[in-house]
């Protein structure tokens, strides 16, 4: 029976996958198993130490190699105690040469083919296969590499997780590397971009790994069904225009629900060698930059090779575009879209509508008191077909006169006028109109082919054709007018639909799709949004043709903040404008949603190189209080004697507890700025806290004394306490700097509303400076630290604070 393999994954060192492996095998020894340390890396490092323990350590083999002592896993003193637990260290180590295994993990495998059970620990850069991703990131080179199939066989896998800022505090405060490498450590490889990186890549294989166990369980079982574990977006591509349109809609909805984008190309296997459609590269380049993955598969049956595709990879939707097939095709050989829907399942299949779709592209509106407005080419098919459709109409009824008469040839030629109008609108309607009145003149009216009328019924008859032939028009036109305000209406509705979605769904329109959109429903032929302070050169987002400059476009818009939109193409109607209104609306989101985007992310490096500083001068704080108490004690020592250097040792030691307050100061200010330490606001008297400043202030024959003046009978302020007496503390200090006799005064008053504690120093010539860490803690409480020139010489402190309720 072989033992079982538990591996501890970290993504960086000093994460705590020793401390974690320690502190599992003294749970389980604590539980009654036989658990023995084979080897246990500490480092130094006093957690990782403490958790050792009451462990018992097997002792290393020691090896000489080039006239060096070292020592590695004593191999078969492990293997003749047969423990029930080993914890070994290091799984990718490579053991000194000449040892009985070239690397760590082949003396683990002689352990669990002994039936031990073995608990080691690992770094995700020493993957083979990841060895080369890890390079690139933290441009470091692994040595030690292990292969992905020794760890991917282990019974157990543990994440060993701990966030990069985390990570980064550690480092700085010396838990992880000795001093003299924090500084390199943390400006290459534990730099805050690579640990998450690193993380990113830890976190990944665990879940490819969870993905397989969880395939093979449903292959063991018989289960086809897809597991709604996560949902994956199966995009089908033919190489079709409207593939992009697809990858964008599946990236939006794999964006929503966190969810795999997948696109898939069906391959036909019907032995003829085809060459890929060339949209297919785009497409395959803008899935790698939406994040999704592509994959082209084989099969005769497209729609049978697609669903068996989505059911290998568990898919949970599949979208599909419209058919480009011809209805005498889908009756030959049947349709994909259906086949697909049939065979789905419990898959959800969307079929979508080509992007270019009428109600996505706004047709232009009638305009008023004018005729309904027709294409060019209807327009000249309406003149060269309805005046000569007419007269041919007249002449081939001709031989009917006598039946018909002037009244019933008139009124079949009604339609070839009406026809007219619908296809050309009402100016050749007219046309037609004439030419048939015209017609029925030369062959139904005597005398025959003629142009002279003799009967007045008849001039009377070819009157009334004209008019109602007319009216029959203009009635035809206004139809047509209506239909295109329908045709518009409904198609500013879908667009004002598109970006009200698009708005609900926070995200879901980027800048790029804003402005592709926009150039489609308007009809333009270029589309940008522009810099104006880079003279619009570079473009923000662009679709079309290329709109270098506002001169060159035919509709420009301030989109605030320096950004203009410029679009190049056929001039915009007022209704055009008054639609364009919702798109500037979401445009301008767009750019401010970028600006916050890059906002937070400075905020976010800021927020970092803080807790860097602050966790740097908590180091650096540990370092300096030792050395400080030291010259303190000593100075007090050497203050027992008189004479100078008495007085001197008397000034050493003031300034050494100078400096253990200002430590301390520094410290609690960072402290504030990172959020660690509350201020708590309350109703503060100022008396009080004036007197416990000055009395701790220390006190000396070469210091200036503090003299309390009217502090009593003010109303409390809004204040920490604390913050405010060493706040004053420093500013005493600040005041006292300067050796002599005179005296620093301390009183309060109401100035403008607010409170005013003033502290002078008559020991200087001129204005001094604000102490920065007493103007810092006066700004936590929403106060201000001013600096003048006293009124009487020297330096005048003032902090002011609000008035408490």
């Amino acid at each position: 029976m072989t033992g079982r393999l538990r591996v501890f994954l970290g993504a960086a060192p000093g994460v705590g996958k020793t401390y974690a492996m320690l502190a599992e095998g003294r749970r389980l020894r604590g539980e009654g198993l036989d658990v023995v340390v084979g080897l246990a890396e500490t480092y130094g490092r006093r957690g990782t130490e403490e958790q050792l323990g009451d462990l018992p350590v097997l002792p290393r083999r020691p090896v000489r190699y080039r006239g060096i002592e070292l020592s590695e896993l004593d191999l078969d003193g492990l293997l003749a105690r047969r423990p029930a637990l080993a914890l070994v260290d290091e799984l990718a180590h490579s053991n000194v040469p000449g040892s009985r295994n070239a690397k760590r993990w082949q003396d683990v495998q002689e352990l669990l083919a002994a039936g031990i059970d073995v608990a080691t620990t690992l770094n995700i850069q020493h993957l083979e296969s990841l060895s080369d991703v890890v390079e690139q990131i933290t441009g470091v080179a692994q040595r030690e590499r292990i292969p992905d199939e020794v760890v991917r066989a282990a019974d157990r896998i543990e994440l060993v997780d701990l966030s990069p800022q985390a990570l980064r505090t550690r480092m700085a405060q010396g838990e992880i590397y000795a001093p003299d490498r924090i500084d390199v450590a943390l400006d290459h490889y534990f730099r805050a971009g690579n640990l998450g990186a690193l993380r990113e890549l830890a976190l990944l294989w665990l879940a490819d790994r969870v993905e397989e166990e969880l395939a093979d369980y449903r292959a063991r079982h018989g289960i086809r069904a897809p597991w709604e574990t996560k949902e994956r977006i199966v995009v089908a591509l033919d190489g079709a225009p409207q593939g992009e349109h697809l990858v964008r809609r599946g990236a939006r909805i794999a964006t929503r629900v966190h969810g795999d984008l997948i696109g898939v190309h069906v391959r036909p296997d019907d032995g003829t060698a085809r060459a890929a459609p060339p949209e297919l590269a785009a497409q395959r380049e803008l899935l790698r930059e939406l994040r999704g993955t592509y994959v082209e598969v084989g099969g005769a049956d497209v729609a049978r090779t697609l669903v068996d595709f989505a059911r290998t990879e568990s898919a949970t939707q599949i979208l599909l575009g419209p058919t480009g097939r011809s209805r005498l095709r889908e009756l030959l050989s049947g349709s994909v879209i259906n086949r697909v829907i049939r065979s789905a399942g419990p898959i959800d299949v969307h079929v979508l509508p080509p992007p270019e779709a009428g109600l996505l592209v706004v047709p232009p509106g009638p305009r008023r008191r004018r005729p309904a407005p027709v294409s060019a080419r209807r327009r000249r098919a309406a003149w060269l077909l309805g005046p000569a459709g007419t007269v041919a109409l007249a002449w081939a009824l001709s031989p009917l006169r006598d039946s018909l008469g002037l009244s019933g040839v008139l009124l079949c030629l009604l339609l070839p006028v009406a026809g007219t109008a619908r296809l050309g609108g009402l100016l050749p309607a007219a046309g037609s109109t004439a030419a048939g009145a015209l017609a029925a003149d030369f062959f139904f009216t005597r005398p025959w082919h003629s142009p002279v009328v003799e009967r007045g019924a008849d001039v009377a008859a070819l009157m009334v054709f004209l008019a109602v032939a007319g009216i029959v028009a203009h009635l035809i036109d206004g139809l047509a007018r209506r239909s295109q305000q329908a045709d518009r209406a409904r198609a500013e509705a879908a667009v004002l639909a598109r970006l009200a979605g698009g708005t609900v769904d926070a995200g879901a329109w980027t800048l790029s799709e804003l402005v592709a959109e926009l150039r489609q429903v308007f009809g333009q032929d270029g589309a940008a949004v522009v810099w104006r302070e880079e003279e619009f050169r570079q473009p923000l987002a662009a679709s079309g043709a290329a709109v270098p400059n506002p001169e060159e476009a035919s509709y420009a818009v301030d989109l605030g903040g320096g950004a203009v939109l410029l679009l190049r193409g056929r001039s915009l109607s007022g209704e055009d404008t008054r639609l364009l209104g919702p798109y500037v609306t979401q445009l301008r989101l767009a750019l401010e949603r970028e600006r916050l985007v890059a906002r937070a992310s400075a905020t976010d490096d800021l927020a970092d190189a803080d807790a860097l500083h602050t966790a740097l001068l908590e180091a650096v704080g540990r370092d300096l209080r030792d050395p400080l108490a030291a010259v303190r004690r000593s100075a007090a020592e050497l203050a027992a004697g008189d004479g100078p250097a008495g007085a001197a040792a008397d000034r050493i030691g003031a300034e050494a507890a100078r400096m253990e307050r200002l430590l301390a100061n520094l410290l609690d200010l960072s402290r504030l700025r990172a959020g660690v330490t509350p201020v708590v606001l309350r109703p503060t008297v100022v008396g009080e806290v004036v007197r416990a400043a000055v009395a701790g202030l220390p006190e000396g024959p070469t210091v200036p004394p503090v003299r309390i003046g009217a502090v009593d009978g003010l109303p409390r302020v809004l204040a920490d306490p604390g913050l405010l007496e060493r706040a004053l503390a420093d500013v005493l200090a600040a005041a006292r700097a300067a050796e002599g006799p005179d005296a620093v005064t301390v009183d309060a008053g109401v100035v403008a509303g607010r409170v005013g504690i003033r502290v002078v120093g008559r020991t200087g010539g001129g204005a001094g400076v604000a102490p920065a860490v007493a103007v810092g803690f006066v700004e936590a409480m929403n106060g201000e630290l001013t600096v003048d020139e006293a009124s009487g010489g020297g330096t005048s402190f003032v902090i002011a604070l609000g008035r408490a309720a």
